[in-house]
C-alpha cells in the first residue's frame, strides 16, 4: 500500500445503551506523517434507523458508504420496511472481502432494540455492547473496558464515548481534531451539535480540539 494514500488515521467507538446506540470519532485523516484533512467526516448516516463509522483508505469508505446507502434504501422500497442492523452489517460484511481496505461499526435500532458490530477488512462481523476501531482503538478500549455498564443513559453512553475518544486523541497521533457523535434510537438519528460536545468535554475536563 503506498505510504501516501489518504487514510482516515481514526479512533472510531460504538456503544449500546439502554435505549439505543452510540456511534462516535474523531476528524483526523493523515497521508503518512502529514495530517492532510482535520474535518473528515468518519460517521455516516445509512438511514433513519442504521449509522456507520469509518477506519481505512478514504475513497474506499466513500465508496461503501453510498453503497450501503443505496442498498439500504432500496431494501426499505422492496420491504416497505427499514432493514434490520444485522442484515446490515451482514451486508457489509459480504461486501468488504472484495479488497476494501477498511475496519467499521455498523450500529443502529430495530424491533430488537439497539445493535453494535464491528467488521474486519477480512469479512469478520460480531456483535458487542461497545468497540473501538482503528489505529488509536486500543487506548479507547481501556476507558470502554474500565467505565461500561450494562444499561446506561443516553448522556452517559455520550460522556464515555467522549473520554474513549479524548484518550486515543492525546496518544494516538493519528487522530484529533474534534469529534463527531451520533446517538441512533426508536425515534431515528441525530447527530449531536458541536457546540453541545464541547460543552460536555468541557464538563468532563478535557480539552477541545486536541
Amino acid at each position: 500500500m503506498d505510504a501516501e494514500t489518504l487514510k482516515t488515521g481514526t479512533t472510531t467507538v460504538g456503544i449500546r445503551t439502554k435505549d439505543g446506540v452510540i456511534l462516535a470519532s474523531e476528524r483526523r485523516a493523515t497521508m503518512g506523517n502529514i495530517i492532510a484533512h482535520s474535518h473528515v467526516q468518519k460517521v455516516f448516516r445509512i438511514s433513519d434507523n442504521i449509522g456507520m463509522t469509518i477506519a481505512g483508505l478514504v475513497g474506499d469508505a466513500q465508496l461503501m458508504v453510498r453503497y450501503l446507502q443505496s442498498e439500504v434504501a432500496l431494501y426499505a422500497m422492496k420491504r416497505g420496511a427499514p432493514m434490520s442492523v444485522g442484515a446490515a452489517a451482514t451486508l457489509v460484511s459480504n461486501i468488504i472481502r472484495q479488497g476494501f481496505y477498511l475496519g467499521l461499526i455498523v450500529g443502529g435500532f430495530d424491533p430488537k432494540g439497539g445493535h453494535i458490530y464491528s467488521i474486519d477488512g477480512a469479512g469478520g462481523c460480531i456483535e458487542d455492547e461497545y468497540v473501538s476501531v482503528g489505529s488509536g482503538s486500543l487506548f479507547a478500549l481501556g476507558v470502554l473496558e474500565g467505565k461500561y455498564k450494562e444499561g446506561m443513559t443516553e448522556d452517559e453512553g455520550v460522556d464515555l464515548a467522549i473520554s474513549a475518544l479524548n484518550s486515543a486523541i492525546r496518544r494516538d497521533s493519528a487522530s484529533g481534531d474534534g469529534m463527531l457523535i451520533s446517538v441512533i434510537n426508536k425515534k431515528g438519528t441525530r447527530e449531536i451539535s458541536e457546540e453541545a460536545i464541547r460543552t460536555r468535554v468541557a464538563e468532563l475536563g478535557f480539552k477541545y480540539p486536541n
